[in-house]
């Protein structure tokens, strides 16, 4: 710890006189929320004709955050819930408003990237932060929309679109200047982000690498991982586009302490996930749109309890899922109609779980209309047959208006389904074992709230209630039985939030040229109607956060020096409440960026998930320029 001190005043030397010597570039614009067109798969709405409680987190905002994973960074989102079991995204677990991992849907650019065998692997994502255009966050059962386990909220990461031909770098490393007690190393990582565009007349591309890896940053926590991504889009002719994504992550770590504690301090993990997708949008008429979609994602996750003798307790899972999507949207005189047909199949060959399949076919159906000036409603409906749970119906509703100029009430009622992963169904080991007898849970979900938007300022103030029924929890009646999941209760869970975020510039010739400051507070009132006697014990229904305050502010001055900073306040039902302070402190030269970032600037100690301890004070230095 005594070194901390100097190594630190050593970095911030180095960084400020790295700052002295920089030269000024201009600024890019900063996104505009209100033109950021949410990208749903049929009635496409700009953010500010949205009906519901969505966030935008916009490219400018993702630059300034001193976040180095997807999983981090929507760690700044209202009512997201980011359970962590390592730093960088290493692996981590995504949930919404009081809800559990597995309820919340994730999609890369409208392509859902669900894993059938477990939630644990959703955020196993090809891309890094550096691709990332915007990402939207949809709180509330979202079924309607986006068919099966958006039962709770949906989130939609947008990569970017190549501007113009070039190439670009990002290099980092950092360490907490801690020591692994096993072997006297100091802990540290190190990163490395390629990337090249190609804008051609008809046609544009996009293609990054990276590298990043770590000692780790106690016993057991190394990573190393490496990613590949490609986008393409090919304009075939004034009505017809073409977009091809293909991805690949290989992710080794060590996994002390991430599922089965204390007995897997020895536990080794490698998912590999590749993920392509190829849409074509034909303009029939300009009236009609119709965009077919083929997507597939392969999963291989291999586990180890113990790397030491790989062949005690060695799970091996491989999933594959196919996706066939048809999207119809049809402007008329009366409003929009968007039509849609789904066909979905899950397969799963593993050591433990067995092979295992099922298929689910959906037809969406959605209207969107303005019957008052101001009021615009959208409803619909999602329908669809599992082969394993048979028919379900999914209606929903939102609806807003416009008033005072920039004000806008609104409500949205919404319905959801969740299935039961493979893990929940069939797992079988020494601390878990699956129960094939699960149904599916469901939810109903009823929002009201009030929003304000306009150059400057996005504010947003909503109440919900949302009952979910057949919650599923890993459960036992003793400490000695090893948890079991089973439809455990019903969850009802009542809860507000208050988000804000404000901009302002100043112009170039000040000494400071800009200011953004955000703001948001969700507290959560959760109820449980316990169906079963003999579960006295709950590993995720005690685990959802009670309140949640998160803060940020970033200015710029000189035309030159940016400074962010961040405060994560969270408080969990089952554990104590803690708050986390980060910063960034960066510099342009030219094309190019200099930047500093310290997480967890006061040392918490603090767990996110399960028994997994988060680092304390990380320090990174990194430099990213454009060519």
């Amino acid at each position: 710890m005594y070194l901390k001190k100097p190594i630190l005043a050593a970095l911030i030397l180095t960084g400020t006189t790295m700052l002295a010597n920089a030269q000024h570039t201009s600024k890019d614009s900063v996104n505009n929320l209100n033109e950021v067109v949410v990208n749903e798969n049929r009635l496409k709405l700009p953010f500010s004709s949205q009906n519901r409680n969505i966030w935008i987190i916009d490219k400018e905002k993702i630059k300034s955050l001193p976040v180095r994973s997807v999983a981090e960074l929507l760690s700044f989102v209202s009512g997201v819930d980011v359970r962590q079991r390592g730093p960088a995204g290493t692996q981590a677990d995504i949930s919404m408003d009081g809800g559990t991992f597995d309820e919340t849907l994730v999609l890369l650019n409208g392509v859902k990237v669900s894993d059938p065998q477990t939630g644990h692997n959703m955020m196993n994502l090809p891309i890094n932060m550096d691709d990332i255009d915007h990402i939207e966050v949809l709180r509330g059962s979202a079924s309607r929309i986006y068919g099966i386990n958006a039962i709770t909220g949906a989130i939609n990461i947008i990569t970017r679109s190549p501007e113009k031909t070039g190439a670009a770098v990002n290099v980092f490393t950092g360490s907490s200047f801690k020591k692994d007690e096993s072997n006297g190393e100091t802990f540290a990582n190190y990163g490395l982000r390629l990337s090249g565009d190609l804008v051609l007349d008809k046609s544009s591309h996009m293609l990054s690498a990276s590298q990043e890896a770590s000692n780790g940053y106690r016993y057991n926590t190394a990573f190393n991982n490496q990613k590949l991504y490609y986008q393409g889009r090919l304009n075939l002719s004034e009505s017809d586009q073409l977009d091809v994504n293909a991805g690949y992550i290989h992710n080794n770590f060590g996994a002390n302490a991430f599922y089965s504690a204390p007995g897997d301090k020895e536990a080794e993990e490698t998912v590999k996930t590749a993920l392509a997708a190829v849409a074509y949008t034909r303009n029939i008429n300009p009236n009609w749109t119709i965009a077919p979609r083929i997507s597939y994602r392969y999963n291989i996750d291999d586990y180890l309890y113990i790397k030491q003798t790989p062949d005690k307790f060695h799970n091996h899972h491989e999933t594959g899922v196919l996706d066939l999507e048809l999207n119809n949207t049809i402007e008329t005189s009366i409003g929009t109609f968007g039509l849609g047909l789904e066909y979905r199949t899950e397969n799963i060959t593993s050591t433990n779980l067995g092979k295992r399949d099922r298929s689910n076919s959906g037809i969406f159906a959605e209207y969107k209309f303005e019957p008052l000036k101001g009021l615009l409603v959208n409803a619909g409906t999602y329908v669809n047959y599992n082969s394993d749970y048979g028919w379900q119906a999914f209606p929903g509703l939102d609806a807003g208006y416009n008033f005072y100029g920039n004000w806008k009430v609104f409500m949205n009622l919404g319905t959801g389904q969740r299935l039961p992963t493979y893990t929940d169904l069939y797992y079988k080991g020494p601390t878990n074992i699956g129960n094939a007898d699960l149904v599916s849970e469901k939810s109903r979900y009823a929002e009201g709230g009030l929003k304000y938007q306009d150059s400057r300022i996005t504010f947003n103030a909503s109440y919900f209630n949302r009952k979910i029924t057949n919650f599923i929890d890993w459960v036992k009646a003793v400490q000695t039985d090893p948890w079991q999941p089973r439809n455990f209760s019903d969850v009802t869970t009542k809860g507000f939030t208050i988000s804000g975020d404000y901009f302002l510039r100043f112009g170039e010739n000040t000494t400071v040229n800009s200011l953004r400051l955000g703001a948001s507070y969700t507290n959560l009132d959760p109820s449980y109607k316990t169906t079963l006697a003999d579960a006295a014990f709950s590993r995720y229904a005690l685990e959802s956060l009670r309140n949640q305050l998160s803060l940020s502010a970033n200015a710029e001055a000189f035309n030159l020096l940016s400074l962010t900073l961040t405060s994560r306040y969270n408080e969990r039902i089952s554990y104590k409440s803690y708050q986390v302070l980060d910063a960034r402190l960066a510099a342009r030269l030219k094309r190019s960026q200099i930047y500093l970032d310290a997480a967890n600037l006061l040392d918490v100690q603090y767990i996110e998930s399960g028994a997994v301890p988060m680092p304390g004070t990380w320090l990174t230095l990194g430099f990213r320029t454009r060519i």
